[in-house]
This record gives structure tokens, C-alpha cells and sequence, in this order.
């Protein structure tokens, strides 16, 4: 699949959210984007979350850039001013993102500082208004991901209450990580697995509220997984599944989750050896403008996951990118490990 052809021909969020990557701190830069980009053609990607302050005050250039085959792609930001939200977010609309995202969801102690992420929840009249400016400055939709509640909240009454509160603001979708977040004695890693998920409090969400577009999120471990819990629901949002293991979790959205047809054969052995081939490209198109081929490479440890040869793979991308100047790297080691398979099989 050629990249440059992989945008929706019209955006709609709503369709497009059907299945999403969610945006991950340190995993999901432009080119973990572009990687997974070419696995599917229609999944939404999220950007890292990208403060206020760093877009405002900071090298907004560098935090704004993305490769225009990532579409559909969205932006997606932290913040609790609505002012700074706003110009945020006509920032993104400028920059052509599809989507403007709103984080209610981080726990970590530095977004806490910040007062904004997770801890949001505990004012949904704040979120309300900060949605509501945004929408006002732009004319992109305008989405909000959240968590059932943090700490003490009660998970049955708290996430109800909270989404119709912003729903006020006109937002009409919000994305729920079906998991607490405690913001008192759980570091950030433990919130993504020690909260019990509540996949039941999001379906009910939904129930209470048919009008509004209601988005899964939080350990989902594969597509087959995903479906299963979609129910009435209006979407999926993979997180460490799409990375750690993205051509099994990514290759049959096209297909199963919007209905068009992929003649890429992404599962076998060529066909992970024709992406490797297309990284490489992409690789070879970057480094002249000062990308670490590593900054690259690390994205695709999984690439061959559940294949013989995948730990050579991985050992080889560890042990060689920091010195590699060039795509040969991917093109070298993907086409020793199809060798070495094919000679086995002989």
C-alpha cells in the first residue's frame, strides 16, 4: 500500500473512530504513526499528548508535524485553561488535524502538577467550559478521553454524571478507558493494570446516553477481544496491543471493522518483509533531515512477532540503529530473516 493514497477521501469522526490507536506517551511520535499507517488505511491515530505550554510557548512546529499520509489523524492535548485550549486547538485545525482530542485521563504526578489530565474528572464544569472553547475556536470535531472516575469516586454515579455535565459543551463523544484512575499511591504504570476494568460501566455509559458516541478503551488484547465487548458501543481504542504487536492487531481493521477490503498480505512472513521495505524507504527519506534512524527502528521491534526469527529481529534493531545510517538496516535484516526462513522450510 502506497502511504500517500492511505487518507479517508472525507473525514468523518464518527466513522473513523470505529477504530482507533490511542495516544501514548514515548510510543505514538509521527513515525510510529507512519509505521502503522501502513498496516491500516482507515484505523484513527492519535498523536502523543501535547500540553498547552508546549504548544503556546514551546517549538510548536515540532509538536504540531506529522507526515500528511498519518490521515486521519488527531491532536491530542492536555490542558485545564480553556483560553489555551482554545488557541490549542485552532493551532491543530491550522495544521490540519482531523481531530482535537481533550486528556481527562493521565495520572500522572506531572500532569497532576499540572492540574490537568485524570484529575479533571473531579470538575466536570472546568472540562465543560475548556470543550466549550474549543469548539468554539475551531471546526474540527472535538473529542474528550477520560477514565470511569479516580480514587474514591463512585465509578456508577461519577461517569455519569461527568459526561452529561460536559456533554453540555456540545462534545458529542468521548472515549472511555474503563479503568479508575488513583491518583493517591498508584504510580502511572500501575494504573494501566492494577485498577480492575469495568468494561459493564462503559456499556451502561452508552445506555444512559444513546445519543452520544461512545469510544472502549483499556486492555483490549486483540481484535477478536475487541469486538467481542463492542456490543452497542461505537468503537475501539487499542493501546500497548497496537504497539507491541501491530501487524496481528492492525491487519484486519480494514476488513472486519470498516468493511473495505485489503489485498496487502500484511500476516505472512513477505508480506512483514515488504513492510520492513517500506520503513526503510521512509528511513532513507528521513535521515537527511536529522532523524536518528533508532528513533525510527523502535517502533518496529514487533513487526515479526509470533514468527521464527522475530528475537534475531529484535536483538539486531537493539544492537545496530544506534550506528545505522540508513534504511539498510531494516532492508539487510528483514531480508536475512526471509532467507534464513525459507531455507529452513526447504
Amino acid at each position: 500500500m502506497n502511504p500517500s493514497s492511505s487518507s479517508l477521501t472525507a473525514f468523518n469522526a464518527l466513522d473513523a473512530a470505529k477504530f482507533s490507536v490511542a495516544p501514548m506517551m514515548d510510543w505514538t511520535d509521527r513515525h510510529c504513526r507512519y509505521f502503522h499507517r501502513l498496516i491500516s488505511r482507515h484505523a484513527l491515530l492519535y498523536t502523543e499528548m501535547v500540553t498547552t505550554g508546549a504548544l503556546l510557548h514551546g517549538d510548536a512546529p515540532r509538536f504540531l508535524a506529522y507526515n500528511g499520509a498519518e490521515h486521519p489523524v488527531a491532536l491530542q492535548l492536555g490542558g485545564s485553561e480553556p483560553q489555551d485550549l482554545a488557541l490549542a486547538a485552532r493551532m491543530a485545525q491550522v495544521a490540519g488535524y482531523d481531530e482535537v482530542n481533550l486528556n481527562v485521563g493521565c495520572p500522572s504526578p506531572r500532569v497532576q502538577k499540572g492540574a490537568f489530565g485524570a484529575c479533571l474528572m473531579a470538575e466536570p464544569e472546568l472540562v465543560r467550559d475548556c470543550v466549550k472553547a474549543m469548539l468554539d475556536a475551531t471546526s474540527i470535531p472535538v473529542t474528550v478521553k477520560c477514565r470511569i472516575g479516580i480514587d474514591d469516586m463512585d465509578e456508577d454515579t461519577s461517569l455519569l454524571h461527568f459526561v452529561e455535565v460536559v456533554a453540555q459543551s456540545g462534545c458529542n463523544s468521548f472515549t472511555v478507558h474503563a479503568r479508575k484512575a488513583w491518583l493517591k499511591g498508584l504510580s502511572p504504570k500501575e494504573n494501566r493494570d492494577i485498577p480492575p476494568l469495568n468494561y459493564q460501566r462503559v456499556h451502561a455509559l452508552k445506555a444512559q446516553m444513546p445519543a452520544l458516541h461512545v469510544v472502549l478503551n483499556g486492555g483490549l488484547q486483540s481484535l477478536d477481544h475487541g469486538l467481542e465487548n463492542l456490543g452497542q458501543l461505537d468503537g475501539l481504542m487499542f493501546g500497548r496491543a497496537a504497539y507491541q504487536d501491530p501487524v496481528t492487531t492492525l491487519r484486519q481493521v480494514d476488513a472486519r471493522v470498516f468493511g473495505v477490503a485489503d489485498t496487502d498480505d500484511h500476516a505472512s512472513l513477505e508480506g512483514r518483509v515488504a513492510l520492513a521495505h517500506q520503513m526503510a524507504a521512509y528511513v532513507d527519506a528521513q535521515v537527511p533531515l536529522g532523524v536518528p534512524v533508532k528513533s525510527i527502528t523502535r517502533h518496529m521491534m514487533g513487526l515479526f512477532n509470533g514468527l521464527p526469527g522475530a528475537r534475531l529481529w529484535r536483538r539486531g534493531l537493539s544492537e545496530n540503529a544506534a550506528q545505522a545510517s540508513s534504511g539498510d538496516i531494516l532492508r539487510n535484516s528483514a531480508d536475512q530473516l526471509l532467507a534464513s526462513n525459507l531455507s529452513r522450510a526447504a
